[in-house]
């Protein structure tokens, strides 16, 4: 019976009670030996917790524990090093003093066991005095492992939370930055003690020194060498997990090969690097081995409430992000902050690269997978529109609309769930923001129903049709209108020729004109054509 380690991140843990292991012990013996301060950064729940245990038993020469992994034949020596492992996982950073009790209740406990001296009061520099007592003790450099390094700002950013110092009211963010900046700033000073150090996060805050000056970490988040250091690839998952893909085959009533494809769609589709190796979300496929049973584990884990913000902060939506190229200056080496959210949305794991375009050095980045798509786009919707109605079911009914070809069903569908958005939700002052919102509402809705292949402003040879659906029995083409008629719709369809490329096609064909009212937020007309 195979074991699977779903929260479990304890290297040591899991190789000595027998739970499943993914050997990634090659590349962290090539990690160690090429280099000394890296920076990681990869979604959540993504493996980046056990890499950091990994490498604190490789450090501390725990030789039985590798017995049998690739590193076995590699390494020689297993030298004991110092080890100092901070791990900000589990604590929740909304609480003023919180990241203050832990940093200062961390360099206590290695003072205690390496010595702390007078001179120094400030963090930073009781923590370099730390390293080298270790490294005088040992007679060898010290390894430093922090995990999720950034999330006492995650936390916080652009909530607005506050605190008192010294009877100053300041943001409990900028507090959290200045705490970090000084504890980080000893890697700057602390370079002849430090065999290695390895930060792990979700991104790149510009106002956190460690992203500063000298000594500042080797960022291997899309270094080809590392790409799949965290994280399933298709090689692994058949070599590994074999025999709980046929299990879930069984489940589900369909071929081993057709479950593969399943577990494809839901989870696969991360790229770490322009060699575009397809990488799957480790969470979710090990719950869904445990369970038998795909869900959306990852998704429903945590809610990614700070992106909310980000979006409603800089009044950027999906539809401007999503399905677009950029230089990595723009997603990768750019340091997030509030202005731009596009970093951060990136490596948090919602959007991922799908391409690469390399005359221009240019990335396209989309969704990774279904599970990411659905559950983020449903998310967005649900905080933008704010409906009455439940946003899952909804969708469910209209899938369903579409696959039977009931277009009148599927019209009170849409006009009873566009009614029931609020109306200071769509209360714009101005016909440019009206015509946004009317945009991105049917943006969202389509991205939500696009179980069946979807296509929202196709380019075509004589402009973009606001909509495509093509479901195994049906295609539809949508054309709206705003303030204006179903007939000014159907016409644009026509004169563009938007049916033209599936004149081959010997699925039925409809054509659906729907106008769209700015006054009372839903359908007023809707006609319907066939081929």
């Amino acid at each position: 019976m195979m074991k699977f380690p779903i929260g479990i991140q304890s290297f040591d843990k899991i190789v000595s009670e027998g739970y499943v292991y993914v050997d990634k012990t090659d590349l962290i013996y090539q990690l160690v030996k090429d280099g000394t301060i890296y920076f990681l950064s990869r979604p959540r729940r993504f493996g980046k917790s056990l890499l950091v245990s990994t490498l604190k038993c490789y450090f501390q020469g725990k030789k039985e524990l590798f017995r049998g992994l690739a590193i076995d034949k590699l390494e020689t020596e297993w030298a004991e090093y110092p080890v100092f492992h901070l791990d900000f996982n589990g604590t929740d950073f909304t609480q003023a003093g919180k990241l203050e009790d832990i940093v200062e209740g961390t360099v206590s406990t290695w003072e205690k066991e390496y010595g702390r001296t007078a001179e120094f009061e400030d963090i930073g520099k009781r923590f370099v005095y730390v390293l080298q007592q270790a490294h005088k003790r040992y007679g060898k450099r010290c390894v430093v492992l922090i995990d999720e390094y950034d999330k006492p700002i995650l936390d916080v950013l652009d909530t607005g939370y506050r605190v008192t110092i010294d009877g100053k009211e300041r943001l409990l963010e900028d507090r959290h930055r200045e705490i970090l900046k000084g504890f980080y700033s000893t890697f700057k000073s602390a370079d002849d003690d430090l065999q290695f150090v390895l930060l792990t996060g979700v991104t790149k805050f510009s106002q956190v020194s460690i992203f500063s000056g000298f000594n500042q970490p080797s960022d291997i988040s899309m270094d080809r060498r590392y790409e799949t250091l965290c994280g399933i690839t298709q090689t692994e998952l058949e070599r590994y997990f074999a025999g709980p893909i046929h299990e879930l085959a069984e489940e589900y009533g369909c071929t081993d090969e057709e479950m593969r494809e399943k577990l494809k769609h839901q989870y696969d589709g991360y790229h770490f690097s322009k060699r575009m190796v397809d990488v799957y979300n480790p969470f979710s496929l090990l719950n869904v081995f445990a369970s038998l049973d795909i869900q959306d584990y990852w998704f429903a884990s945590g809610t990614p409430t700070y992106l909310i913000r980000l979006l409603n902060h800089t009044q950027e939506d999906l539809n401007e992000i999503t399905g677009r190229y950029y230089r990595p200056e723009e997603f990768v080496d750019y340091k997030a902050d509030v202005e731009k959210p596009l970093p951060m949305i990136y490596q948090s794991g919602y959007l991922t690269v799908k391409g690469y375009e390399r005359t221009y050095n240019r990335f396209l980045l989309d969704f990774p997978n279904n599970e990411v798509k659905n559950g983020f786009v449903s998310l967005i919707a649900t905080d933008y529109l704010k409906p009455r109605e439940n946003m899952r079911n909804w969708v469910i009914d209209v899938v369903e609309s579409l696959r039977k070809n009931e277009l009148e069903q599927l019209r009170t569908l849409f006009t009873s769930f566009l009614a029931g958005i609020p109306y200071t939700m769509r209360r714009k002052s101005d016909e440019r923001e009206k015509e946004r919102y009317f945009h991105y509402t049917f943006y969202l809705i389509f991205r939500l129903v696009s179980v069946y292949t979807t296509y929202t402003e196709k380019e075509q040879s004589q402009g973009r049709s606001d909509c495509i659906v093509e479901s195994d029995g049906y295609i539809y083409i949508f054309e709206f209108k705003l303030d204006g008629s179903a007939d000014e719709a159907l016409a644009q369809i026509e004169a563009k020729g938007y049916a033209r490329p599936y004149e081959a096609d010997k699925r039925p064909l409809y054509k659906i004109g729907v106008s769209f009212s700015s006054e009372t937020g839903t359908i007023e007309e809707w006609k319907v054509t066939e081929r």
